[in-house]
């Protein structure tokens, strides 16, 4: 029996489910049938998914598949110390690779410490499969030992979920649950598996075809609604391109990269879509939003044309939504219908996956091109100049002998350069990683962004390095963050998973400290951390990374900077850690408060641009 729940939808087109073989890489081939146990036929499942690695820990309801897993030849299984961590570094493999991350958990506590995971892969389109053990079938529903509903408890953050009982059914099931992570919206998915089910007698069979009723990603949009958009494009006077996340996961970089050139329009990048375009680009603003550019907040703002691609117009992006964009006609892509028109009224909607909808959108803007020829933008561009010559990303330094983690960033990007594979917490570190540091390719920045998960970023630089071996990879950290999950630096040493930690350490919750700052008369309530800034270090970062079998390095001074990060990146045997003490003063800049409009976006503490004067 399997059971599955699904988050209401409305079923688009009708174009046929893929073949499961389509979810193996080919040198696998199609397994041969044969007879073993339900938790062998799991195994089995993940081998014919094309999986190389988990991310788990075992437990009771779990343990029959542990047995099996040991004699993979194919699967990789890697010990983590905490199941969220597991969770995050399935996140980050997924990001760094494209592929669908996988981790394992028992029931009970062990699955629900999967929830978060699970609701951040949800939030931000990460393909995620999750296997989780659950008491066995006759047990489900008694309160049972570590029983929990994990079906209903995560049923609002997966993007579908499964309660699987009979072991027959349980290729069929994984096969599903991969081809529903990476199609249409990516997201993560759930297997509940009893253990009555794991350890009853079945026949494996891979399934050769799918059938799912219902789930039918559109992929190719709407030729009108492209002849549309192209037609808006071409006769816009203050086009902006706003690029969400959806680029990254559709692939849609490349695609990207012509629209751009064809259109002449600005283009701003939001959080999740640092990358995809680069941002040495003469035509990118960077990012928009509550601590975007000042250029990439004022063009939206004063944009004639907003097309969104792969965006969902999130608050930390519009501010005020009533204010946002308000001289500006709409053109939404998305391969999510859900997301068209849930924010923000939309002129032009356009269903579909955005490397199809791009392919399809550049020959129309051609022919409207020669037909009309192009749109005058060069008054909107010296007015951009303007906003980038006057409001340009910087920072001061600090006047209490401590580092600017400014500038630290900025060094970083400079010595590490954009091969590397940058992973950060959340916080005030990770809107300077977005700011300071330069990306010039997708994939290289991974963060929490929908959901901005504390405890995020050592775990899933362990799985971005896991999936892309041959790149750097740094874990941006702040104090706070990392004291929630520096035990996965245990499963980096022992697996040689050498990623590198750079930790700005301000002895604080920093992003909490500024609201303080701004907003709260300066009573920092529960903020001080005591990590740094005085003989008293609690802990002492650099004694726990010797604990941890890493290198620890701590900075102290402005010229031992580049020493340090030079250093790490020769070490490529054991993850290394440095500790940069940073001045508890900075402050993220520009800020939109939350809101409020973006037209009241401050550069800096007590100065607000003002856009009429200067148009």
């Amino acid at each position: 029996m399997v059971q599955a729940n699904k988050q209401a939808g409305k079923p688009q087109g009708s174009k046929p489910a893929p073949s499961p073989a389509a979810l193996a890489r080919p040198a696998h081939g199609s397994p041969a049938p044969h007879d073993c146990t339900g938790a062998e036929s799991i195994v089995r499942s993940l081998e014919a998914a094309g999986v190389d690695t988990v991310f788990g820990i075992p437990g009771g309801a779990i343990l029959p598949t542990y047995d099996p897993l040991m004699d993979s030849k194919k699967l990789r299984h890697i010990l983590v110390r905490h199941e969220q961590g597991g969770g995050h570094a399935a996140s980050g493999y997924a990001h760094a690779t494209g592929r669908v991350g996988v981790t394992m958990a028992t029931s009970g506590p062990g699955a629900t410490n999967l929830v978060t995971p699970l609701a951040d892969a949800h939030m931000d389109s990460i393909p995620l499969v999750a296997i989780t053990g659950q008491v066995g079938a006759p047990l489900i529903g008694t309160d049972a030992f570590q029983e929990a509903d994990i079906v209903g408890i995560t049923l609002p953050v997966t993007k579908h979920n499964f309660l699987v009982t009979d072991p027959a059914e349980i290729p069929r099931t994984i096969a599903e649950a991969f081809h529903i992570a990476q199609t249409g919206r990516p997201g993560p998915v759930l297997v509940d598996i009893a253990k009555s089910a794991m350890q009853a007698q079945t026949r494996f069979e891979w399934p050769s075809e799918l059938n799912l009723p219902g789930y039918h990603p559109v992929t190719k949009p709407h030729s009108k609604q492209i002849r549309e958009a192209a037609r808006l494009i071409a006769s816009s006077r203050k086009p902006v391109l706003y690029v969400g996340g959806g680029i990254i996961r559709s692939g849609a970089a490349a695609q990207l990269r012509r629209l751009v050139d064809l259109s002449g329009a600005a283009v701003v990048t939001t959080l999740m879509a640092r990358g995809a375009l680069p941002d040495s680009h003469p035509q990118h603003l960077g990012m928009p939003g509550m601590h975007g550019t000042v250029p990439a907040v004022a063009a939206l703002q004063k944009a004639d044309l907003v097309v969104a691609l792969g965006a969902r117009f999130d608050d930390r992006v519009t501010g005020r939504l009533d204010s946002f964009a308000p001289l500006a006609t709409i053109v939404h892509a998305d391969i999510d219908p859900a997301e068209i028109g849930k924010n923000r009224d939309v002129d032009v909607p356009i269903v579909g996956d955005l490397k199809e909808v791009i392919d399809d959108l550049i020959p129309e803007l051609e022919r409207e091109h020669d037909k009309n020829g192009r749109p005058d933008i060069e008054g909107w561009w010296r007015q951009i100049d303007a906003w980038r010559d006057t409001y340009p990303l910087g920072f001061t330094e600090p006047n209490d002998g401590l580092l600017a983690p400014q500038h630290i960033l900025s060094r970083l990007s400079e010595i590490s350069g954009p091969e590397s594979i940058y992973v950060a917490g959340v916080g005030q570190h990770q809107m300077w990683a977005s700011q300071f540091i330069r990306y010039e390719r997708p994939n290289s920045w991974i963060n929490s962004g929908g959901l901005g998960t504390m405890g995020y970023s050592i775990p899933a630089a362990m799985g971005a390095k896991v999936g892309a071996p041959d790149r750097t990879v740094w874990a941006i950290d702040g104090d706070g963050c990392f004291q929630m999950t520096n035990q996965e630096l245990a499963t980096c040493t022992i697996n040689d998973i050498p990623i590198k930690v750079a930790l700005i350490n301000n002895s604080s919750l920093g992003m909490v400290r500024q609201w303080q700052t701004l907003f709260y008369n300066e009573r920092y309530s529960n903020t001080d951390l005591h990590t740094g800034h005085g003989t008293r270090r609690v802990p002492d970062f650099v004694k726990l990374a010797d604990a941890y079998g890493c290198e620890g390095i701590r900075v102290e001074r402005l010229d031992e900077v580049d020493d340090a990060i030079r250093r790490a990146e020769e070490i490529n045997d054991r993850p290394v850690l440095i500790d940069f003490n940073v001045s508890r003063n900075a402050m993220v800049w520009p800020m939109v408060a939350a809101g409020v409009s973006n037209d009241d976006i401050q550069y800096a503490r007590g100065i607000s641009p003002a856009w009429d004067r200067e148009e």
